[in-house]
């Protein structure tokens, strides 16, 4: 499949590198042609890894992901042309984190919205389908690293996008039992408001490298 990303950051390379070992064709998009890390990146990442604008990206892929920080989701998925948006499956990763008054980030968007929302409203043709936000990039696409079993959650409002979000997740290594759908795509909220204990867990145990799990 071909996919673009956008956003070259930890979260895009992490994705971008996984999806190019399972056989994916990648193109990592930022907002100039020429990013140095997204240059870097296609030219470790080997043959099926390009990289370009935003909008390249959104041209390119059959299936898109934004892993761009919050406040440049909206801006870098509106650089791709609304055509080649139509009718694509979003898997959203990133969070409304606002680092204006420091460390930790407190959240622009939450209680009543969600960032995922706000992104769909924005761009109705897309098939939004929230997943991975809550989690460091390593263990989105390595969930075996983890000793136990742990859970990875998903929001959307189209059962087709999530069967996509679900195929890719399957192929990070997450079993079926672990991928918990939440519902539509308002309890993204939930998932994203999630962040600020997850920052102060990352805090008290002294690694990024953990994640939760649902006990029934």
């Amino acid at each position: 499949m071909r996919i673009g990303i956008f956003g070259t950051g930890s979260v895009g390379s992490a994705i971008g590198s996984r999806l190019v070992e399972l056989g994916h064709e990648v193109c990592m998009g930022s907002r100039t042609a020429h990013n140095d890390a997204a240059t870097e990146w296609a030219g470790a990442a080997g043959e099926l890894a390009t990289h370009g604008t935003f909008a390249d990206a959104g041209a390119f892929g059959e299936l898109l992901v934004n892993a761009t920080m919050g406040a440049g989701s909206l801006d870098a998925i509106g650089a791709a042309a609304p055509a080649d948006l139509e009718g694509k499956v979003l898997l959203e990763i990133s969070n409304p984190l606002d680092f204006s008054a420091g460390f930790p980030p407190t959240l622009s968007i939450k209680d009543t919205d969600s960032l995922a929302e706000t992104i769909q409203r924005a761009f109705p043709g897309l098939r939004v389908v929230k997943s991975l936000n809550t989690m460091t990039a390593d263990v989105m696409v390595h969930p075996a690293q983890l000793s136990a079993s742990h859970d990875v959650f998903m929001s959307g409002n189209d059962a087709e996008a999530k069967i996509a979000v679900a195929d890719l997740l399957t192929g990070f290594g997450w079993p079926a039992d672990d991928i918990v759908d939440l519902g539509d795509l308002s309890t993204a909220r939930g998932t994203e408001m999630y962040l600020p204990l997850w920052l102060r867990l990352m805090a008290a145990l002294g690694t990024p490298a953990f994640n939760i799990k649902v006990v029934r």
